[in-house]
């Protein structure tokens, strides 16, 4: 059997509004809603912010405590990943919810330029942030903006500054950041198997390449992320109904490549983490 694929739903993000796609879960009520039903078609682990009343970005941890509250409760068993990303705050700020030991938090290795800004991560923070998730025993995903990121992600796990197992999500399509290139993908690929042949890898594509890049992780036998923080469309006149159209789209996929979708609990194998204590 071909290994399973994990499937990840970024369920709101720091950018898309109401005003894009009604769909976006701004609440911690719609936050937990739309996260049960991505986890019902397939999804397995939830990639979280959390936003203000005014739908502004958030680092605040007590809507982050809220969240993993309401997400533990209704899906139990889902993977739950805490955002540090730097639009939803500055600095240490960025940690501040770490210490609620979600089972993993995005982390981001080195710099890079975003649509309108430089999306900063001084070496010191990226550190701080790495010990802090180690100290509450949190697993990154390093997110790749860019090729040295990936060697910057293994070179941190060889030195010992990753909690747990090494997992590297390829982000593509970032208007100014790495483009959605089949050669660049493939390179990638070829890094990690080469470099870290005992880590995990996903992908990640933005916008109207979020189908492409998932079908390319899901054939080249990685793991793949979608939902309405990367992407609010089904197509260029659709609009997706919910974060659980845009996993369905993926399970298709996985139907296609002949890949079965991981359950959460193949998916915590897969990633070296803890089960809790679910019926």
């Amino acid at each position: 059997m071909k290994k399973p694929c994990i499937i990840c739903c970024a369920i709101t993000g720091s950018v898309a509004r109401k005003e894009n796609n009604p769909a976006v879960p701004i609440t911690v009520q719609e936050q937990v809603e739309s996260t049960h039903e991505a986890f019902e078609e397939g999804a397995s682990i939830v990639h979280a912010h959390v936003r203000n009343d005014d739908q502004t970005p958030s680092s605040d941890p007590e809507r982050f405590a809220r969240l993993k509250e309401g997400i533990e409760k209704h899906c139990p068993g889902i993977i739950i990943q805490f955002s540090t990303g730097g639009r939803s705050g500055a600095g240490k700020e960025r940690g501040g919810m770490l210490p609620l030991s979600p089972d993993m938090a995005s982390l981001s290795v080195g710099s890079n330029n975003f649509p309108t800004r430089v999306y900063e991560n001084p070496p010191d923070l990226v550190d701080w942030l790495a010990e802090v998730m180690r100290q509450y025993n949190v697993t990154p995903e390093v997110e790749a903006f860019d090729l040295s990121h990936i060697f910057q992600a293994i070179r941190m796990h060889q030195q010992g500054k990753l909690f747990g197992k090494l997992y590297v999500q390829f982000v593509m399509g970032v208007k100014n950041a790495m483009p959605v290139d089949r050669e660049v993908f493939d390179f990638y690929k070829k890094m990690m198997q080469e470099r870290a042949p005992d880590a995990e890898w996903c992908a990640a594509g933005i916008g109207a390449n979020q189908i492409v890049v998932n079908e390319w992780a899901i054939a080249a036998g990685g793991h793949t992320r979608t939902g309405l923080e990367d992407n609010v469309r089904l197509d260029r006149e659709t609009l997706a109904p919910s974060n659980a159209a845009l996993v369905r789209r993926a399970v298709e996929l996985c139907e296609k490549h002949e890949r079965p979708v991981a359950t959460w609990r193949q998916a915590r194998e897969l990633l070296g983490l803890k089960s809790p204590d679910v019926v």
